[in-house]
């Protein structure tokens, strides 16, 4: 029988955002009594704090949607995965990219250190957002004139970060769709670049920068492509709260930071391959490796359960104190207060689908020299 979206949007929704302020609250506690006297205990509380919140979402995932994910990489990276400070760059196939980034993290040991970089509306996002900014995650306006000094700030920042590291990097700046890919092909064709089959053409000036700040105190760049399987339909958020399986391809190359091209112009060449995906669209996988399934781990479902009791708990306790649903302007309150959550949730849902995010954009000039190029790249960020 089919699940309703909103029996599900708004119990999980209460859950999350009553939870997620909780984590919030004690994360501003911690900033601001923590942080000005130790800057390392403060990046492994906050750790442990949004670990809490994030893995409701994997509980998501894993549990109640039962998403599979087949990860195809060599043994000694998959053994290493979440043992040391990586730059993770990735395609952008699906409208949960990140929160696929989410579980190979929680896997790997390493979920409440995970960073981003993101657009910066990202961090206006109730809830979510907030602890991202909590979380030093690097918020861009996609403005390059702006973003250079905040990229290059906030890459400084994390030089001293006590613990390992992923910063998650989509090259391609949005998310893909059709349309966008077709002005892309148009966009290459009419300045001589490399016209892509499989991906968008990558913003490559953040990656650029990010590895020319990070070769000193980050050792590897994994290079993560995902694919979605022909025989399963792409996983979105709203077919995770309606309980639907789906099933991601996951390659991961580790590439060490040393061994990278030297120039930038060189960098930015090294990330515009999309061959791998030709290879998984005619075999329907990654065929260089054997997949490793990622299992479904019980820490995640534990974390909910507490949840719902201090949720349940806490809401009980309130009720009896505050007397709230015996008088018409409670019981409006509470009404209130449920359609915040449920335009909260479908708020997060549109913020997540890809025929949403902003579409490409094809300049008109057709560069005809090196100089030209280069510029191109400009326009793209």
């Amino acid at each position: 029988m089919p699940i309703s979206p909103a029996a599900v949007i708004v119990p999980l929704g209460i859950l999350f955002f009553a939870s997620g302020l909780i984590v919030n609250l004690i994360q501003a506690a911690c900033f601001v009594i923590v942080r000005p006297i130790s800057k390392n205990l403060h990046r492994r509380i906050n750790r442990l704090l949004a670990e809490l919140l994030w893995l409701e979402l994997v509980w998501i995932f894993d549990w109640w949607a039962g998403v599979k994910i087949q990860v195809f990489t060599d043994r000694e990276t998959f053994r290493i995965l979440g043992k040391e400070h990586a730059l993770v760059i990735s395609n952008h196939k699906s409208d949960i990219d990140w929160l696929v980034g989410w579980i190979l993290a929680q896997r790997s040991g390493c979920l409440g250190s995970t960073l981003a970089v993101m657009k910066k509306s990202s961090k206006f996002l109730p809830v979510i957002g907030w602890s991202m900014w909590f979380s030093e995650y690097l918020f861009l306006e996609r403005n390059w004139a702006k973003d250079e000094s905040t990229l290059k700030s906030g890459l400084q920042q994390l030089r001293d970060f006590p613990l390992p590291f992923w910063l998650a990097l989509f090259v391609e700046g949005t998310r893909f769709t059709q349309a966008k890919l077709l002005a892309a092909q148009e966009y290459a064709t009419s300045t001589g670049l490399p016209v892509p089959r499989n991906v968008l053409i990558p913003r490559t000036k953040g990656f650029v920068s990010a590895v020319s700040h990070m070769r000193s105190f980050v050792p590897a760049v994994y290079d993560v492509t995902v694919a979605i399987p022909n025989s399963s339909p792409a996983p979105t958020m709203l077919r995770l709260f309606k309980g639907q399986p789906s099933v991601v391809h996951m390659h991961i190359k580790r590439h060490l930071m040393k061994d990278l091209p030297e120039t930038d112009e060189a960098v930015a060449q090294w990330c515009r391959d999309d061959a791998l995906l030709d290879k998984h669209i005619a075999d329907d996988k990654f065929s260089d490796h054997e997949p490793r399934d990622l299992g479904r781990p019980i820490k995640s479902l534990l974390v909910v359960i507490t949840w719902i009791f201090v949720v349940v708990a806490g809401t009980v306790k309130l009720l009896q104190w505050s007397s709230l649903l015996s008088s018409w302007k409670g019981v409006a309150f509470s009404l209130f207060s449920l359609a915040i959550v449920t335009a909260l949730m479908q708020i997060l849902i549109r913020f997540s689908q890809s025929e949403r995010s902003n579409p490409a954009k094809v300049p008109p000039s057709k560069p005809q020299n090196r100089e030209e190029l280069q510029g191109s790249d400009d326009k793209q960020e």
